[in-house]
């Protein structure tokens, strides 16, 4: 009866883990160029003395869905989505280089071009600083031309381009705090001139909520099965004890 158990007991702990990820992608529908993780479900057996006959479930993080999603219009001069596959690079809170799609710019208050995340993009010569000016214009290259402040709209100045790159997906993994970054040994990527941008676009979330709330019925489900195989595992002992003591 203990092998029921076992595999009943590890089939719900994994089932509550991806429940958590499914969670996850739900509480980002709404986030601007976040991309859903996705997981599945696999058998593998227990290693040791007398346990050849047993095995146990484990959810596995088998990747990422980079499908792109929706383009919304808004207008606003710092929105920016890339058109096709690429990313836009920016300065992870550790100080390191990361990549996403998010497009949600504005203008930090020392002058830094972040993410609404608060992810400082990143340029040719590293971190993107705008200095005050009139008007800003990212044009589809991802340069960066501004009007200064006392300047002529006949007279604007390129500040630096930001860093568009198209890293092989596979060479890809998504990071704590969203992000994307490098595996180990991957040599970063090199500036791709061929992506293009679109301003006063955002690009959002490809979570599809309908199919997040499914799954979110379904792993209830199969947790409240894997619950009760766990108490039936419990009764079928105790009947095999009584059966013991009676004979």
């Amino acid at each position: 009866m203990d092998r029921l158990a076992y595999i009943a007991m590890s089939g719900a702990k994994q089932t509550l883990l991806a429940q958590a990820t499914n969670a996850n992608n739900l509480a980002n529908v709404s986030t601007q160029g976040f991309k859903a993780d996705l997981d599945a479900f696999q058998s593998l057996p227990v290693y040791g003395p007398s346990y050849a006959s047993r095995v146990y479930a484990q959810d596995v993080r088998t990747g990422t869905n980079f499908e792109p999603g929706p383009l919304m219009t808004t207008g606003r001069d710092l929105d920016v989505a890339l058109k096709g596959s690429g990313f836009i690079a920016v300065q992870a809170p550790d100080g390191s280089e990361a990549y996403t799609r998010r497009g949600d710019l504005h203008i930090s208050p020392n002058g830094q071009l972040q993410t609404a995340a608060g992810d400082v993009v990143m340029g040719n010569q590293g971190p993107i600083a705008i200095p005050p000016a009139n008007k800003i214009d990212i044009l589809a290259d991802g340069t960066i031309s501004i009007i200064p402040l006392g300047g002529t709209i006949n007279a604007p100045a390129q500040i630096d381009r930001i860093k568009l790159v198209n890293p092989a997906e596979t060479s890809l993994e998504k990071r704590s705090d969203g992000l994307f970054g490098l595996k180990p040994n991957t040599p970063p990527p090199a500036p791709d001139a061929s992506i293009q941008l679109a301003t006063g676009v955002l690009e959002g979330s490809n979570v599809n909520p309908v199919d997040s709330m499914v799954k979110m019925i379904e792993y209830g489900r199969l947790f409240e099965m894997q619950t009760k195989m766990i108490k039936t595992a419990d009764d079928n002992s105790a009947a095999a004890d009584k059966l013991l003591v009676f004979s």
